[in-house]
């Protein structure tokens, strides 16, 4: 069954134009994700879904109920956490929980369970001024202020950009707990690597969407032999790479160098050589596997 339902859904402000003509849908008690750079369109389509702005064009609907007609409903069974925290931060945690809770016409008691193992972790805090919090707190009050209702969709707009490595890691486990209770969620994040958490990934940038599918599929239609490069002089590595007549790609990842040849099942001896030539240094070259950031890379290049 569709929970999320998006059809040609186009947004403009003024003359730039956020979103062109995206389409998709989201499977009930799926983990969707939005995967892209800042600017890529994903807070508008968000902030379509939700109810929040207007389509210039196009259509979309959530449990059957159309976004725009139908907003009143949507906005009670939709959970929304933007972005940038919005909630009170002069209210301490506990009031802030209460106060969703009541604006929703709920207790927090009676839907405790569905945010038990993420309110337990910042429960120690709850006398605490919302503004108080560090950032990986705040976004699991604001989880919680999104879920104390129990919706039947959760939207999360980047919620791990800006907390620390171990909070990202335990908002992801949170996310995958939610899931297995029937909640569909849609989850934006201009990080690629968590694109493997979910179960089906739209890479967006300048406002259309490049592919759609599963991480695994998506993988596993990239084209090329995939070579990881370094020397003693990184930016001389890249100059050279992209100077190669059989150069297909050249982009730097971390410390290293990600290299695809226009040749076929070329031995990678064949590019030390080449380096080699051009007075490279301390070379360290091998065949890798590509990632999601690798398919985008090369979506973007095509």
């Amino acid at each position: 069954m569709k929970s999320v339902i998006v059809k040609n859904i186009s947004k403009s402000y003024e003359k730039v134009q956020a979103v062109k003509d995206i389409s998709f849908e989201v499977e009930k008690g799926e983990l969707f994700g939005l995967i892209g750079p800042d600017g890529a369109g994903k807070t508008t389509i968000f902030r379509i879904l939700t109810s929040l702005l207007l389509p210039d064009q196009g259509e979309a609907s959530m449990e059957n109920l159309n976004v725009v007609s139908d907003y009143k409903i949507i906005r009670k069974i939709t959970g929304y956490m933007p972005g940038r925290f919005s909630l009170y931060q002069d209210l301490t945690v506990e009031e802030n929980l209460n106060f969703f809770a009541t604006v929703f016409g709920v207790t927090v008691d009676e839907n405790y369970e569905l945010i038990k193992n993420i309110f337990d972790q910042i429960a120690p805090f709850k006398k605490r001024l919302a503004g108080k919090l560090s950032g990986g707190m705040k976004q699991k009050l604001a989880l919680s202020c999104a879920l104390i209702h129990k919706p039947k969709v959760l939207i999360l707009d980047e919620p791990t950009t800006g907390v620390d490595a171990v909070s990202r890691k335990e908002i992801w486990e949170m996310l995958q707990d939610l899931k297995t209770k029937g909640i569909t969620i849609l989850v934006s994040t201009p990080y690629m690597d968590e694109a493997s958490l979910c179960d089906q990934v739209a890479l967006i940038q300048h406002g259309n969407i490049m592919e759609i599918n599963s991480p695994e599929k998506i993988i596993s239609k990239f084209k090329h032999n995939l070579y990881s490069l370094k020397t003693a002089n990184k930016q001389k590595l890249i100059d050279d790479l992209r100077s190669f007549e059989h150069s297909n790609s050249v982009f730097a990842f971390g410390d290293s160098i990600h290299y695809t040849d226009k040749r076929k099942n070329i031995e990678i001896q064949v590019i030390v050589n080449y380096l080699k030539n051009k007075n490279h240094s301390t070379i360290e070259a091998e065949k890798i596997k590509p990632n999601i950031e690798d398919c985008f890379m090369d979506l973007m290049k095509n």
